[in-house]
């Protein structure tokens, strides 16, 4: 039975769920997305997203009024397919439509340009086949960018998953994968920091985000990767 972890960032609670892969996803709207959906071609039995990225596909979801297939949601930054800083490996991006036809793909997209629940789509150029929504949040560390905030001892989220998943990953271990930057997350940043000739103030910033995802994503689970497939 997969681990969910969803994330308000409302109030800044993460709550630990557990699901079947028939069961709607936490917070969906009736059973318009499982569990089974949102993992997608993901091998993961833990799995991360947030309360908002939820609430904005029961926007679309009703707007659309008739059901919408999810081709690839959340997976873990090591099983790839997605650029190095893609939402996907933070459980807070759908690529839909797959299999539509190009009309109701219009319309998906045009609904979701409208409402306001989502922080990006994708021009229809870039997704001939799909319709790629996301509920990033933050500032992304990158100037200019759309990777991933900067965090630090004290934030929690989904990104703090994406950087225990990757760093775990990489070996270096300390911390379990709770989406809590604290002090033995804060060591093993600074640990990689020190190893790849980065500042170890411990903040992971834009240099360190890329330092790590670019290490990471792909590359398959390890010994040392948490809750493995």
């Amino acid at each position: 039975m997969p681990t969910i972890f969803v994330h308000n960032t409302n109030n800044n609670i993460i709550e630990r769920l557990w699901r079947g892969l028939n069961d709607p996803m936490p917070y969906s709207m009736g059973r318009t997305l499982s569990v089974r959906e949102f993992r997608a071609n993901s091998c993961s039995n833990f799995i991360w997203t947030t309360r908002q990225t939820m609430e904005a596909w029961n926007n679309l979801r009703a707007a659309f009024n008739t059901p919408i297939r999810v081709g690839a949601a959340f997976r873990r930054i090591w099983e790839g397919r997605h650029a190095a800083q893609s939402q996907h490996y933070a459980g807070t991006a759908l690529d839909i439509g797959q299999g539509m036809t190009q009309a109701q793909r219009n319309r998906i997209h045009a609904l979701a340009m409208q409402s306001r629940a989502w922080g990006h789509v994708d021009p229809l150029w870039q997704t001939p086949t799909w319709v790629h929504v996301d509920r990033r949040f933050g500032v992304p560390a990158c100037a200019g960018g759309a990777g991933y905030p900067t965090v630090r001892q004290g934030s929690r989220g989904v990104y703090v998953l994406v950087l225990q998943d990757a760093l775990t990953t990489l070996g270096f271990t300390g911390s379990a994968l709770d989406g809590v930057f604290g002090p033995r997350t804060d060591g093993m940043v600074r640990e990689f920091q020190r190893q790849f000739g980065l500042v170890a103030d411990g903040i992971v910033g834009c240099n360190t985000w890329r330092a790590v995802t670019m290490r990471t994503v792909g590359i398959g689970q390890r010994a040392t990767t948490l809750h493995r497939c």
